[in-house]
C-alpha cells in the first residue's frame, strides 16, 4: 500500500491491482476464442476509479471500454486510454464533434436516433443498439429495414451491433427461455443482414451474467462490468461458470474518536440507540455521504476493526458513524476499520452488504466512488 497516510485522509477505497488481474485473465478464459473483454467501466468502474480501473486494464492488453455517457468517455481519453471505447447511452446529437475528436464509438439507440446523428454532417463511429425484449434502448428486432439502412448512412461508420438481456442473471426456466429468445431474435437479426448483403460488424451480446449463464455464445465481445470487480450483484445468485472471482474493492476508514457512554444515555440522531450497559462506542468519520447505505443504522450493519466485527449503532449519519466496541477492548484512536471487502468475512463482502440493505453489489459499488479517494495496492 502506497502512501495510505498522507493520500487517503478520513476514509478511502482501496483497490487490490492483483485482484484485478486476475479476474481479467479469468475471464479471457471464460470467453469463447476470438472473443475480447469489454471492461465496463461506467459509473468511475462501479466505483472503483475508471481512470485507474482503465489504465491497469490497458497494461494487462485490454483493448475495449464501454461507459454510459460522453463525458466518461471523454474523461477516459483525456487520461490516456488506448483502444475503443463505446458509449452504451444517449449522446445530445450535437455534441457528434466530440465523438469524433476523442475517436469514441456511440450507442445508436434508435433508427430515429442514428438519423439525427446522421444529419449532423459529422463522420462518427456507431454502435446499432438491437432491441430483443428489454424494450429500453434499441431498435426493434424486428426492424429488418431500419436497420439496414443504418449502415448505408452516409456520417456513420457502423462498427458493431448489440442487445442487452434483461434476465441472464436468472436461472428460473421461464427467464432462460425469455433470454434464449432475446438470443435467438439477435442471431436472426444477424443472419438476415448477412443474407442480404451486408457485412456484418462486431456482435455482442453477453454482459456478465450473460456470460457466467451463456458462455457459449459466439461472439466477438463481452462487456463485463460487476464480474470484473470480483463481485456478483446479489450473495445468492446462482451461475452455471463457477469462476475464481476475487473482490478488487474494500472500504476503509479509521476510529478517530472513542466515547463512554453510561448505561442509560443514548447516541446519534433521534436518540435511536440507547446503552443497555455502560458502552464504549467509537466514530469513524465516514457515513451515507461516501455511500455506506444509511439503512444499515441501528445494528443491522457491521464493520471489522482489529479482528473484531462490531455492530453500527445509532443512525448512520451523512459524514459519521457510531459503532459499539465495548466487548473489544484493545481498539484505540487511529485502529483501522474495514466497512466493506473485509478478506475472510463474507458478512462484511460487498454482495452481503447490498443485500442487508435491500440493494445490489452494483448499486452499492457506484455509490462510494463519489467523493471517496481511491489507492491502489
Amino acid at each position: 500500500m502506497k502512501n495510505v497516510e498522507s493520500k487517503t485522509g478520513r476514509a478511502w477505497i482501496e483497490i487490490n491491482i492483483e485482484n484485478l488481474r486476475h479476474n481479467a485473465e479469468t475471464l479471457k478464459k471464460a470467453m469463447q476464442p476470438g472473443c475480447e473483454l469489454m471492461a465496463v467501466v461506467k459509473a468511475q468502474a462501479y466505483g472503483h476509479g475508471a481512470i485507474l480501473t482503465a489504465s491497469h486494464l490497458n497494461k494487462l492488453g485490454v483493448r475495449a471500454f464501454a461507459v454510459a455517457t460522453l463525458d466518461e468517455g471523454i474523461a477516459l481519453r483525456k487520461g490516456g486510454i488506448c483502444g475503443e471505447i463505446l458509449i452504451l447511452g444517449h449522446t445530445e446529437v450535437e455534441r457528434a464533434s466530440e465523438l469524433k475528436e476523442y475517436d469514441l464509438m456511440q450507442a445508436l439507440i434508435s433508427f430515429a436516433y442514428a438519423e439525427a446523428l446522421n444529419h449532423q454532417g459529422i463522420a462518427v463511429k456507431g454502435h446499432i443498439k438491437i432491441d430483443t425484449g428489454m424494450h429500453r434502448l434499441g431498435i426493434a428486432c424486428g426492424e429488418l429495414s431500419s436497420v439496414r439502412k443504418v449502415f448505408f448512412m452516409e456520417n456513420i461508420k457502423v462498427c458493431g451491433m448489440f442487445t442487452h438481456l434483461c434476465c441472464s442473471d436468472s436461472r428460473h426456466p421461464d427467464d432462460v427461455s425469455f433470454t434464449k429468445g432475446q438470443i435467438a431474435s439477435f442471431y436472426r437479426m444477424a443472419d438476415a443482414l448477412r443474407d442480404s448483403g451486408i457485412t456484418l460488424p462486431k456482435l455482442h451480446i453477453q454482459s456478465s451474467y450473460g456470460l457466467l449463464n451463456y458462455p457459449h455464445l459466439a461472439c466477438d465481445y463481452v462487456r463485463v462490468g460487476i464480474a470484473l470487480y470480483g463481485v456478483l450483484s446479489s450473495p445468492d445468485d446462482d451461475t452455471v461458470l463457477k469462476l475464481e472471482l476475487r473482490p478488487v474493492l474494500s472500504l476503509r476508514s479509521r476510529v478517530v474518536l472513542i466515547r463512554e457512554v453510561a448505561a442509560g444515555e443514548s447516541v446519534g440522531y433521534g436518540r435511536d440507540f440507547t446503552a443497555g450497559r455502560d458502552t464504549r462506542i467509537a466514530i469513524l468519520p465516514i457515513g451515507y455521504g461516501d455511500g455506506f447505505p444509511r439503512n444499515l443504522s441501528g445494528g443491522k450493519g457491521s464493520i471489522l476493526i482489529k479482528q473484531y466485527v462490531v455492530p453500527i449503532v445509532g443512525r448512520i449519519c451523512m459524514d459519521q458513524l457510531a459503532v459499539d466496541i465495548t466487548d473489544a477492548e484493545d481498539v484505540t484512536v487511529g485502529d483501522l476499520a474495514t466497512l466493506a471487502g473485509a478478506s475472510g468475512y463474507d458478512q462484511l463482502s460487498v454482495p452481503v452488504i447490498a443485500d442487508n440493505s435491500g440493494s445490489i453489489s452494483n448499486e452499492l459499488l457506484c455509490r462510494m466512488g463519489a467523493r471517496l479517494p481511491v489507492i491502489t495496492r
